[in-house]
């Protein structure tokens, strides 16, 4: 369960205007069928895709969407709603349908992630905690995906929650990580919750907490023999590199072999180089080489492509905060009202109307090679993305974590190199079927005599 749901009521966890929206629609009896989309409007810099995630926390706060006594009370305090209105929320529960992208898909802009359909004080309700929910998550996988490209093969860990936003927000930075592929997290409670393999080291404060380095390194080894890892850069790293042979061959003596050890500051390069040789020199070539310190993507390719010796990297602040696209330009729009198709033709927040479907094309080889966008119930070549969640408010599937890990994998595998670069990528094609946009056409028609009394 998420910290969210221990310390707050979802269904306030919202925005006022979400209320007095509702609170009207209410007053007028307008509460027809309606469907809301979410998607990313524009790729952040050096972006050309996006990782879906966040649904599993979203179906699980929707299983607990609820205005409470407690929560009824403070809504009645604000002096704003009528109590037939509040009557009516402590009623409250989702009855509609929601299709969604499945956690790990690789989606791009103007895709929806996810579509809710429901009487629309529902859906209205709902909009600040779906955005709030989906966007943290794809924000945080998508950059993380592209720590794990850049690692190539190396084995990353979060070491973020310290200066994530908030422990709900660090808790989904460690779930969003792991489910593009790190290994695990120092995050205690993530892992607890998502049964997520926590790691951990030990900080220079340990080291300066003792009179001797070596004695802060033997110390440690003596009550962690068999997951020792040695952080070398407290005074001088390559002398520490030095004591941790020795505290390698201390563990070979009790039958253990020492883990790794870290470097968090200085030139990596060329430090991970000479450690590197000593701990061969000594015939500790086995003893793993981990770097920390500000690290991401772009650090990372520079580190590796300099030649650095490192086997593992502890991912942290750059990540959890997704430093260089630190939000994206996610909307979530009405798109129809009683079977009749919505448009928003506001400047640069245009939306496409209706519901939609978004269909995958690959080559012989698996590989992606298009995606066709267009209106439910319109098929087209490939294969559709959006998938059936909740019926009738009742909840279909949610794929556990390691379901949802391995199916980014395999959609991993099928994305062409040219769109993982993290410089300047290639824009992946999504084309608009001819029914959409026929669709589109006909409704900003229909619009412009309804607003305007002419075309």
């Amino acid at each position: 369960m998420d910290l969210l749901w221990n310390q707050y009521q979802p269904a306030l966890a919202t925005d006022l205007y979400e209320l007095t929206m509702a609170a009207s629609y209410f007053a007028e009896g307008k509460n027809g069928t309606a469907t809301f989309s979410l998607h990313i409007r524009n790729y952040p810099p050096n972006r050309s895709y996006f990782v879906a995630a966040g649904l599993e926390s979203f179906l699980n706060i929707l299983n607990n969407f609820r205005f409470d006594k407690e929560a009824i009370e403070y809504l009645r305090s604000l002096n704003k709603f009528t109590d037939d209105f509040l009557d009516f929320l402590s009623n409250f529960r989702f009855s509609g349908n929601v299709r969604a992208l499945p956690e790990g898909t690789i989606f791009f802009t103007q895709e929806p992630i996810v579509e809710i359909t429901a009487p629309l004080i529902e859906g209205q309700l709902l909009e600040t905690i779906v955005m709030n929910t989906f966007h943290i998550e794809t924000l945080i996988a998508s950059k993380a995906a592209r720590c794990v490209e850049a690692a190539k093969g190396r084995t990353l860990v979060d070491f973020s929650l310290r200066r994530t936003h908030g422990i709900d927000a660090g808790i989904k930075v460690a779930r969003s990580s792991y489910l593009v592929g790190f290994l695990g997290t120092s995050n205690v409670l993530a892992g607890k919750l998502y049964n997520i393999p926590v790691f951990g080291t030990m900080a220079h404060s340990y080291i300066t907490s003792f009179d001797r380095e070596m004695d802060a390194f033997m110390a440690y080894a003596k009550s962690f023999p068999e997951n020792t890892v040695l952080l070398l850069d407290t005074y001088d790293t390559l002398r520490a590199a030095e004591k941790a042979v020795k505290v390698a061959k201390y563990l070979e003596q009790k039958g253990y072999k020492l883990k790794g050890v870290r470097l968090d500051s200085g030139d990596l390069v060329e430090l991970s180089r000479k450690v590197k040789q000593i701990l061969c020199e000594h015939g500790c070539d086995y003893v793993a080489i981990m770097a920390s310190g500000s690290l991401d993507e772009y650090m990372l390719e520079k580190l590796i492509n300099s030649g650095a010796h490192i086997d593992a990297v502890g991912v942290g602040t750059k990540m959890g905060v997704s430093a260089d696209a630190p939000y994206l330009d996610m909307a979530y729009k009405l798109v129809e009202y009683e079977g009749k198709p919505i448009l928003k033709l506001s400047p640069g927040k245009r939306t496409w109307v209706g519901r939609k479907q978004v269909y995958r094309n690959v080559d012989s080889s698996g590989q992606m090679v298009k995606d066709i966008l267009t209106i439910f119930g319109d098929k087209q070549p490939g294969q559709p993305l959006l998938t059936d969640v909740v019926i009738n408010g009742e909840i279909v599937h949610t794929p556990s974590l390691t379901e949802s890990k391995k199916y980014f994998e395999e959609n991993y595998e099928k994305l062409p190199r040219e769109y993982r670069s993290i410089h300047s990528p290639s824009k992946y094609p999504v084309e608009i079927s001819s029914a959409l946009r026929s669709l589109e056409q006909e409704v900003e028609k229909t619009k412009l005599i309804a607003e305007t009394g002419k075309l």
